[in-house]
């Protein structure tokens, strides 16, 4: 099985993430992208009385793509959610063929070094980096590479949108049907979610 992972907080996901992981399970032909969204991710604050709730918009929003899968394996595990640890388990679980694949932002991409395990984490997965910021050179992480980090460049040929702005605009009560697939916004109006700070 050709494996791509897409782990983040998806706080809430959107559209971007999903037009992002559409493009990029058919231009390398994978078998699967399994969503994994983070339980306790280590690098960012999020309130984890609303863990379940990002896990189920996930779920919501791959719902219609039947090569998209989600994965609550950083959930039952409990505590940081460590990339290095989620891979390890990945490898048995699935017995995927070459190194798994791991979508990945620069936005996200430029901290890896700080990542728990990262000499042994680079060893483990191949990164497919989706261009988070404005005027990118395809150079900029080459020092990666001599690091022993295997990685290639995707740019994104649509409008990113931030999920911090996101969360602001549902704040103040803005449209938000443009940016978020039907199923995930009439989740958010339900649960109320993000009415406040």
């Amino acid at each position: 099985m050709k494996l791509c992972v897409f782990q983040g907080t998806f706080n809430p996901i959107h559209n971007a993430h999903i037009r992002v992981a559409d493009y990029i399970v058919n231009h390398y032909n994978f078998d699967k992208i399994l969503f994994i969204p983070a339980y306790n991710p280590p690098h960012k604050h999020c309130d984890l009385a609303h863990s379940n709730d990002r896990l189920e918009m996930v779920k919501l929003a791959v719902s219609d793509y039947p090569k998209f899968e989600v994965s609550d394996i950083e959930y039952r595990r409990g505590g940081k959610s460590y990339t290095y640890l989620t891979i390890l388990e990945l490898y048995k679980l699935y017995n995927p063929e070459g190194n798994i694949n791991f979508l990945i932002g620069t936005d996200a991409f430029k901290h890896l070094e700080s990542w728990y395990e990262f000499d042994k984490l680079k060893e483990l997965v191949k990164y497919i980096v989706f261009v988070r910021e404005d005027n990118f050179t395809n150079s900029k992480y080459d020092y990666l590479k001599d690091k022993g980090v295997d990685f290639e460049i995707q740019p994104l040929s649509y409008k990113d949108i931030s999920s911090t702005e996101l969360r602001e605009k549902i704040q103040k009560g803005e449209d938000i049907s443009q940016l978020v697939p039907k199923k995930v916004e009439e989740y958010i109006k339900e649960h109320e979610l993000y009415k406040n700070k």
